[in-house]
């Protein structure tokens, strides 16, 4: 852990003490302390990243879209929470894999939100969730299963975790087109509206079950099943995370 005064725990705790947020945890003894962990969660706000930094207390590296990397200010921000902006299409996905590799075999944390941008630019109901995309089933599976040209990660953990608002603050942050200009290869910035900002006045983020890939899984991932297996890797952990929230607007 980081012990300067600008870790990404401090950020985050500074951060969320500024914008008056208060954070309640569940299910917090089920976050594994030692283990490689790729943390999968649901997405609406700028601020979901350093609530689940403060919240599961752990150094995360969240991949973060590629505009957030080349936006001033933004790009500060992210830089020092540790996020990682992903590269301009078409070597996203490629670039997200290995960097994303590298940290879990070097025993880190790396955070995910698999609704991908959408949820982030369009206004939507509070503990709303849209379908996943599989990437971080295919990275889990290959990270676990490893190759000839990758090592696997042991004892590699998936940790679905809900953020479920309880009290927020929704205003337009910026037009959309406006943010064309720092990626225009976004389908979604090309489009009229207004980039939501969603302040959490209160969250509560609560800790899913840990999810481990199994010796079969990795075979069927190698086989015809491939397909069938990623699919159920994503669909647990959707399933999970919607479960979770159900319980947070209680």
């Amino acid at each position: 852990m980081n012990n300067a005064n600008n870790s990404p725990q401090q950020i985050s705790h500074g951060f969320l003490t500024a914008t008056g947020t208060k954070i309640f945890r569940y299910y917090e003894d089920r976050i594994p302390q030692s283990s490689p962990v790729l943390v999968v969660s649901n997405h609406r706000s700028f601020m979901d990243a350093p609530v689940l930094i403060a919240a599961v207390e752990r150094p995360i590296r969240f991949a973060c879209h590629h505009y957030m990397g080349q936006v001033p200010v933004m790009r500060e921000i992210v830089t020092g929470l540790g996020c990682f902006p992903l590269e301009a299409t078409p070597s996203r996905q490629q670039g997200f894999f290995q960097r994303a590799l590298q940290l879990l075999q070097a025993n880190q944390a790396v955070g995910v939100f698999p609704e991908g941008t959408e949820p982030m630019v369009q206004f939507s109901e509070p503990n709303g969730i849209t379908d996943f995309q599989r990437g971080f089933a295919h990275l889990a599976l290959r990270a676990d299963a490893g190759s000839d040209r990758i090592k696997p990660v042991k004892d590699l953990v998936i940790l679905p975790v809900a953020i479920a608002s309880i009290e927020e603050k929704s205003s337009s942050a910026v037009p959309l087109r406006l943010l064309s200009l720092f990626d225009p290869t976004e389908p979604l910035f090309n489009q009229n509206g207004w980039h939501p900002l969603v302040i959490y006045r209160r969250v509560a983020v609560l800790i899913g079950r840990p999810y481990r890939i199994t010796p079969l899984m990795q075979q069927q991932y190698q086989g015809k099943q491939a397909k069938t297996v990623v699919a159920d890797v994503t669909n647990h952990c959707q399933a999970e995370i919607v479960e979770l929230l159900r319980q947070g607007c209680y």
